[in-house]
C-alpha cells in the first residue's frame, strides 16, 4: 500500500526551507530542487525562493565563499575543481570570482606542495617513472590543480 505524499502550504514551505538554508549556506539551484522534491509549484517556489533572499536565508555570494574556502581547506580542492563545481551549481561568474579570491596565493602553493609531495611519498613502491608520473599527475588534476603546476611538481618529483 503506497504512502499519502505529503503536501506543503507555501508558510509550511517557508518554515521548511528556512531551516534548510539556516543548518547550511545553500545555493539557488539546491533550494529551487528541494521545493520541487516537496511538489511545489513553480509560483510558489518563486514566491518561497523570494522570502528566502529577502530575510538573508540564501545568499549565493555568502554560499560560493563559504564552498570555496571549504573545500580548498578541507578537501584539498584546486582552483580548477572548485570552479567546476561552482558552475555546475549554477554560481554567476561574478560570485565565482568573490569566491575564488576567498583562497590566499600562499596558502594555496604551500597546500598543492604538501599535497603533491604526500601523494609522491604514497607512490614510493611504483617502480617505472613513467606510470608514476602518471598517477601523480592524474591525483593532483583530478583534484582540480592548473596543469601547468602539476606538469611543473611532476617534472620536478620525478626527474
Amino acid at each position: 500500500m503506497q504512502q499519502p505524499v505529503k503536501t506543503y502550504t507555501v508558510e509550511e514551505a517557508k518554515r521548511k526551507l528556512e531551516a534548510y538554508c539556516a543548518y547550511q549556506d545553500r545555493c539557488h539551484k539546491e533550494v529551487a530542487q528541494k521545493l520541487r522534491d516537496m511538489r511545489m509549484i513553480p509560483e510558489a517556489i518563486d514566491v518561497v525562493i523570494g522570502h528566502l533572499l529577502e530575510h538573508n536565508f540564501l545568499n549565493e555570494e555568502r554560499f560560493a565563499k563559504a564552498f570555496a574556502r571549504g573545500k580548498f581547506r578541507h578537501k584539498s580542492w584546486g582552483r580548477v575543481r572548485i570552479t567546476r563545481e561552482l558552475k555546475q551549481r549554477g554560481i554567476s561568474a561574478y560570485n565565482l570570482k568573490t569566491a575564488l579570491l576567498e583562497i590566499e596565493d600562499e596558502e594555496y602553493d604551500r597546500v598543492f606542495n604538501t599535497l603533491s609531495r604526500k601523494r609522491y611519498e604514497q607512490l614510493s613502491s611504483e617502480t617505472d617513472k613513467y606510470r608514476k608520473r602518471k598517477k601523480l599527475a592524474d591525483y593532483l588534476t583530478y583534484r582540480g590543480w592548473e596543469g601547468d603546476l602539476v606538469y611543473e611538481k611532476v617534472k620536478e618529483l620525478v626527474p
